[in-house]
């Protein structure tokens, strides 16, 4: 195929949202399709980022001065409206100066992971599972990050401990493999952490925490999934911010990912002026269905430092919960959740269907607010 040729058919493939010849004309679709590619031309200056989006002088200060790392992979890149200081994504991924403010209620390690870390890379707060920090790299930096106290630093790894603890404690039954981000490692590093979770008898089955099908999605290889294939039951759960993400790549990869048999759940974190509205998070979620993708937790925006600007009142996320029950697909509403500070773990928070109670009948209120009986039985 001469370059010609190979204009023509990128023009075909590419979606109207990718601005990528723009904005990496000398990218080949070879490279651009190459996840390591993707990863050794990320995005981590100010340089950089000015080629991409007209930077607003707020937003300048703020890469001058954010401790935090910054970095987007090329291909996230490309749905970061040049213009627009309120898209949703630049607001995920563009510091502000905003984010350099602690404020009431705010920690560096919000959710009381160190406390709850017996050993390096491992984290075990609840009885049954532990989470497995692999790696403290991401193909993209979020600036809600719960671990933007480690991730994108240098840390030294130390899988053997890791890997001895579950072995020891006979009561882990679910790993979830973390970090960072576990599917920027490669393929052999990913096979030998579930080769050795797999020969560890009590251990029943095994996920991945991973944004990458949303920020990286070439990154989803034949390779790869042929390679997670062998390591069922294998679960992962998959991180998605706002309907932009679902692109053509997207669903490619996470189709590839369900048609291995790998069961798909979303988590999403609650932010203000990016998906606080019900409109937005329905679309978010039937989208993610249609890809196979269920949606699982929606989160209460995390606690970290400097991060007040991107959080909503708790209200609103009830309020959002509330506006998809028996309007949309029960399959399409997530789990509402606060991830309560120090380490108290996952608590639900949900809409009030219960209103009251009338002799041995209870007091229900559906979706319109209509009110029913229901007579319950006696002890």
């Amino acid at each position: 195929m001469d370059k010609t040729e190979e204009t023509q058919t990128e023009a075909k493939e590419e979606p109207p949202s990718c601005r990528r010849k723009q904005l990496f004309p000398n990218a080949t679709k070879r490279e651009w399709n190459d996840w390591k590619w993707q990863i050794k031309n990320q995005i981590k200056t100010k340089k950089q980022i000015e080629k991409i989006i007209d930077l607003s002088e707020d937003e300048i200060n703020a890469i001058d001065k954010s401790k935090f790392p910054f970095a987007i992979s090329p291909y996230y890149a490309t749905l970061i409206s040049k213009t627009d200081p309120l898209c949703p994504i630049r607001i995920t991924m563009v510091p502000t100066t905003a984010e350099l403010t602690k404020n009431k209620g705010e920690f560096d390690d919000p959710l009381g992971e160190i406390g709850d870390s017996p050993t390096p890379n491992i984290v075990h707060r609840y009885p049954d599972r532990a989470l497995f920090l692999t790696t403290q790299t991401c193909s993209a930096y979020c600036r809600f990050c719960t671990r933007a106290r480690s991730v994108g630093q240098k840390t030294k790894n130390d899988w053997e401990n890791a890997i001895q603890y579950i072995k020891n404690h006979t009561e882990l039954r679910d790993i979830i493999l973390s970090g960072g981000d576990p599917l920027t490692m490669s393929d052999e590093k990913i096979e030998w952490l579930l080769k050795q979770l797999q020969q560890i008898k009590h251990v029943e089955i095994v996920r991945i925490g991973t944004k990458t099908p949303a920020v990286l999605p070439m990154r989803i290889t034949k390779d790869l999934v042929k390679m997670l294939k062998k390591y069922h039951p294998l679960w992962m759960s998959l991180h998605f911010t706002h309907p932009k993400e679902l692109t053509p790549e997207t669903t490619k990869a996470c189709n590839m990912l369900a048609d291995a048999g790998i069961p798909l759940g979303s988590q999403t974190v609650l932010l203000a002026n990016v998906n606080d509205n019900a409109q937005t998070m329905k679309a978010l979620m039937t989208g993610l269905l249609k890809i196979r993708v269920r949606p699982y937790y929606l989160y209460q925006c995390d606690q970290i430092s400097g991060s007040e600007h991107l959080r909503t009142p708790v209200e609103k996320g009830v309020e959002i919960i509330k506006a998809l029950r028996g309007h949309t697909s029960g399959y399409a509403i997530p789990h509402f959740v606060i991830d309560a500070p120090g380490g108290g773990g996952k608590i639900p928070i949900i809409p009030q269907y219960v209103v009251g109670k009338e002799g041995d009948d209870i007091i229900l209120s559906n979706r319109d607010g209509n009110i029913f009986k229901y007579h319950d039985k006696k002890h």
